[in-house]
């Protein structure tokens, strides 16, 4: 097959997805390489061609890369994962919206254009977490205890685009991170981001019927197939706070080879995924690993 990559900047050097790219060119495959960020890109022939049997985005939210990927879809393209599914999970404030009318646990969420607008928000909501509707990798979130201490966050808002604000989820400093790959799912646990700890070391966990169902669910309502899911146990059982298109996968057992894997198959699938085949379409389960589960050319273009 032959594939192209959107890599922005940002993972330039990161083992996801490099390590992938290099597992798919072992296995014989045509790995194209974009880095819409640093490239001028002739939007018109970047898709016209037809040539990639599929297309691939590692890139932060707001990043370029997006949109190329939107514009392959447009012109018939088979993108990893949907493009309108990666839209729908990197607009937070769009996320909870669908999250929370489609019935997955999630806080009541806030969005505001201005940082002065969430000023609005009663005493009784506090703390809340805020947080840019286009973040990712924890930039510029902040737990804020009161109004007070709104104000005092307010001046690092100010150049932020859209933001969201919930209420705090209370719970035991750390969070669950569940990778879905490959039709499995693999769960982690780690420090959570408002409570920092260097001691807290990330690691596999075992993965409950609760919080794997809510998982599963999560790509069923975003229509998703690699994506993680940050969750939160609170008092009142599992909350999902974040959903990321194309993860770290950090803690899988043989990410890279499983991730590439995920890629050929989806790739594989895309004709029938234009007909209303494809897995998620028919609803068929994700499958959940033992903790033991086991498990040509590459170059960078210009368009």
């Amino acid at each position: 097959m032959r594939l192209c990559f959107l890599v922005e900047e940002h993972y330039r050097h990161d083992g996801m997805p490099n390590e992938v790219i290099r597992q798919l060119t072992a296995w014989g495959h045509r790995v194209d390489v974009v880095r819409p960020g640093g490239s001028l890109l002739r939007m018109n022939e970047a898709v016209a061609s037809g040539t990639h049997d599929a297309w691939v985005l590692k890139t932060v939210s707001g990043g370029p890369g997006l949109t190329l990927l939107e514009a392959a879809a447009a012109a018939g393209m088979t993108t990893v994962n949907d493009a309108r599914s990666i839209r729908g999970v990197r607009d937070k404030a769009l996320a909870a919206a669908i999250g929370r009318t489609r019935g997955l646990p999630m806080p009541p969420t806030y969005a505001a254009a201005q940082p002065e607008l969430l000023r609005e928000i009663p005493a009784a909501e506090y703390p809340l977490v805020v947080k840019p509707a286009d973040g990712s990798s924890g930039r510029a979130v902040h737990l804020v205890s009161s109004p007070a201490g709104l104000e005092a966050v307010l001046p690092a808002l100010a150049g932020e685009h859209m933001l969201i604000a919930q209420p705090y989820v209370a719970n035991s400093g750390t969070d669950i991170k569940v990778y879905a790959v490959g039709g499995e799912l693999f769960a982690t646990e780690r420090c959570s981001p408002l409570h920092p700890d260097p001691a807290v070391r990330e690691r596999r966990v075992p993965l409950s019927a609760e919080v794997a169902a809510i998982a599963a669910q999560v790509g069923a309502v975003y229509g998703l197939d690699l994506y993680g899911v940050d969750v939160l146990l609170g008092p009142d059982g599992p909350v999902v706070v974040d959903v990321n298109d194309f993860p770290s996968f950090r803690q899988v057992p043989d990410a890279a080879a499983r991730v590439a894997r995920a890629v050929l198959d989806l790739a594989g699938a895309g004709s029938a995924t234009a007909a209303g085949c494809h897995p998620r379409a028919q609803g068929l389960p994700v499958s959940i690993p033992a903790q033991g589960a086991t498990a040509a050319r590459a170059g960078e273009v210009a368009l």
